[in-house]
């Protein structure tokens, strides 16, 4: 039996999935989540086998979702209303095995999830190609090849050692603008946390190493 969580923040989104899933044999709706947060408990308490899941929701987006989910993480696939380059990638690499606009024909979702649960991907005509692309210049480029010059400035940030509040200082930002900048870095990099987004920056030169080192002056 494939055990699914829906995740989406829209109740009639989560309805049509379940009446759609719940008709199909060998697959069985094991809960419905409308936020990120909602969605590591439920993952954790109900140990389903696939995870459709929305990639904008408010507080803890699809992103941040993938990348707190454990080594022992379902199939994710993610449906959503949006098929930015940059989301997509993402998402591929946090490890979503399928990335589906959410006007999808139902039994292409079906065969999704049917796949997802033995490891497969289906994926939209136009995800497909830009993923292609990506591999194809996947020499040429890196992770810092993906950041936007705003989120370069928020990862030399990081590498120096500074928190959201100093960021949003220095680059005259909102703290809630930071925190997505940060969540952004986080997801084209391809790390788990701000340590280790710092590491790479260092590792990368964005801050010489002594200079990420040295104590601050106190500040008058």
């Amino acid at each position: 039996m494939i055990r699914v969580l829906i995740v989406d923040d829209h109740e009639v989104v989560r309805q049509g999935l379940r009446f759609v899933l719940d008709q199909e044999e060998g697959i069985e709706v094991v809960g419905e989540c409308g936020d990120g947060a909602e969605a590591l408990a439920a993952v954790r308490a109900v140990r389903p086998s696939v995870v459709l899941l929305d990639m904008v929701m408010p507080g803890m987006d699809g992103l941040d979702v993938l990348r707190r989910l454990g080594p022992d993480r379902p199939a994710v696939i993610v449906l959503t209303s949006f098929q930015e380059d940059e989301r997509v990638v993402a998402a591929v690499r946090l490890g979503a095995l399928s990335y589906l606009p959410k006007t999808t024909a139902v039994d292409r979702v079906v065969e999704a999830v049917r796949a997802a649960a033995h490891g497969g991907s289906v994926l939209a005509p136009g995800v497909a190609a830009l993923l292609v692309r990506q591999v194809r210049g996947g020499e040429r480029r890196t992770p810092l090849d993906f950041l936007t010059p705003r989120e370069r400035e928020v990862l030399t940030a990081l590498a120096r050692g500074r928190s959201n509040s100093e960021i949003a200082r220095a680059l005259s930002l909102g703290k809630e603008t930071v925190k997505t900048h940060v969540s952004s870095v986080l997801a084209k990099l391809g790390v788990a946390d701000r340590t280790q987004a710092a590491i790479f920056g260092l590792q990368h030169g964005l801050v010489p190493l002594e200079e990420a080192l040295e104590p601050e002056t106190p500040k008058e």
